[in-house]
């Protein structure tokens, strides 16, 4: 009942394996889109989150996203402190916000200690309420975009909250690769779409905006089946006054797993 249905999903291809591997299995036409770009802030990054490490003792790192993790090793490698960073993490309690990024850490030589059940910064909040922590201090490396609610909460619990801001946010510029996804859109032939973040959706529409009138988009999007990922990402969509169920587990296989029973 699935063959032949075609759905989107707010990721670069490279970010969109288990996607593209689940649409298959099901017969699905899977179309990646990639929506954010991220903007390094450069090699200082490694140095100031080395300087935060000796200058405010942290006693948990937490990584929010695979991204934030590839970015900061890999900016360390480059710049000949790899070593450094590697045993400064280290030397802190390691908390990850869900399974792909664990599996970034481990492949810098990186033990995590927790994982967040609830993959996402509510989860995290979760987690830290689940454990002894009042009183520590977080260090939290992560986009410049981010919002406060992560930083609110753990202060909430009794944590301080040091946050180096990696990297900025800004929609994919180059959109030839949305080509076929316009054509295939403008001739409803798009079962669905899954966004994946707040960033993506205002991606999303930021780079639609510029082929659709406010109106044709939203008339059009109305009649598709929309998911959303989690909580941040909900927020996001409901300033563009469209419908969307929200997956329960906040992962891409939860979020498959609501768009499929809805497309059956």
């Amino acid at each position: 009942m699935l063959d032949g249905k075609t759905v989107a999903i707010t990721r670069s291809k490279d970010d969109a394996s288990e996607f593209i591997t689940l649409s298959e299995k099901y017969h699905i036409t899977p179309i990646p889109l990639p929506t954010i770009e991220l903007i390094s802030k450069g090699e200082k990054i490694v140095d100031e989150f080395l300087d935060s490490v000796k200058t405010q003792n942290p006693d948990y790192t937490v990584f929010l996203s695979s991204k934030a993790v590839k970015l900061l090793f890999d900016t360390a490698k480059n710049i000949g402190k790899f070593g450094e960073l590697q045993l400064a993490v280290a030397n802190t309690i390691v908390m990850s916000v869900g399974p792909k990024t664990t599996l970034s850490l481990n492949s810098y030589g990186i033990k995590v200690n927790y994982e967040a059940e609830n993959h996402s910064s509510v989860g995290v909040g979760e987690e830290f309420s689940q454990i002894n922590a009042v009183g520590k201090r977080v260090i939290i490396p992560r986009s410049g975009a981010a919002n406060s609610f992560l930083r609110e909460l753990l202060n909430k619990i009794g944590i301080d909250v040091v946050e180096i801001h990696l990297y900025d946010v800004c929609s994919f510029r180059d959109t030839t690769q949305w080509n076929e996804f316009r054509e295939l859109f403008s001739q409803r032939k798009i079962d669905g779409i899954i966004f994946t973040s707040a960033s993506s959706v205002r991606g999303f529409f930021d780079i639609m905006f510029k082929d659709f009138e406010n109106s044709v988009l939203i008339d059009h999007l109305s009649k598709l089946s929309l998911v959303s990922i989690g909580t941040f990402t909900s927020n996001e969509l409901k300033k563009f006054n469209v419908s969307y169920d929200v997956a329960d587990i906040h992962t891409v296989s939860g979020a498959f797993d609501l768009m499929k029973n809805k497309l059956i």
